[in-house]
């Protein structure tokens, strides 16, 4: 019976070496790579996601690049060559006049002069309905010159009869012309 006992010793013992031997030697290696690759595989798919939305992204941003060279495509040419400035504030008193504004004041100021670029900073006021004069600036905006509004300062009228008072710093540009030699 003691040999008997023996044999399921030795039996239980090389039964236990073996799983030992296959937990410690098979299970956790593979275990430990499983958890690697998972690692992996999160990685990889937050990439691919990370790659998708800058895809989109940058989808949005050739758009918005066209949308812009388009605009600045014909830039030049709301630059013009001559200051013509008393021609161009005669527009302006036009579309003031044109959106019923009143009490106008167009007031050009001492012209700037650059290397490439000349401006005359221009003093505006009048007197009108808010959408008149948002209409009036919607307009100014489509006129055939580049007009650059610094400050525009609105003021209820003080017997709230609903009109505005407007006053506005703008600078109107103009090419400086090349001199030849």
């Amino acid at each position: 019976m003691l040999f008997r006992e023996r044999q399921q010793l030795t039996i239980c013992i090389i039964a236990g070496v073996i799983v030992g031997g296959f937990v410690l030697f098979r299970y956790l290696p593979l275990r430990r790579r499983m958890k690697v690759l998972r690692q992996t595989k999160t990685a990889q798919t937050l990439t691919i996601a990370k790659g998708t939305a800058d895809n989109k992204q940058l989808f949005l941003l050739k758009e918005q690049l066209l949308k812009l060279q388009r605009e600045l495509e014909n830039y030049d040419e709301n630059i013009p060559e001559q200051s013509d400035i008393g021609g161009f504030l005669h527009k302006i008193a036009d579309l003031m006049n044109e959106h019923n504004l009143g009490e106008q004041v167009i007031e050009p100021h001492k012209e700037i002069k650059a290397d490439k670029l000349n401006c005359i900073p221009v003093k505006m006021q009048c007197k009108g309905k808010l959408a008149q004069i948002f209409e009036f600036y919607r307009r100014l905006q489509k006129l055939d010159r580049l007009v650059r509004i610094e400050q525009v300062k609105l003021s209820n009228d003080s017997d709230f009869n609903g009109e505005v008072s407007m006053e506005a710093k703008a600078v109107i540009y103009y090419r400086a012309k090349v001199e030849q030699g």
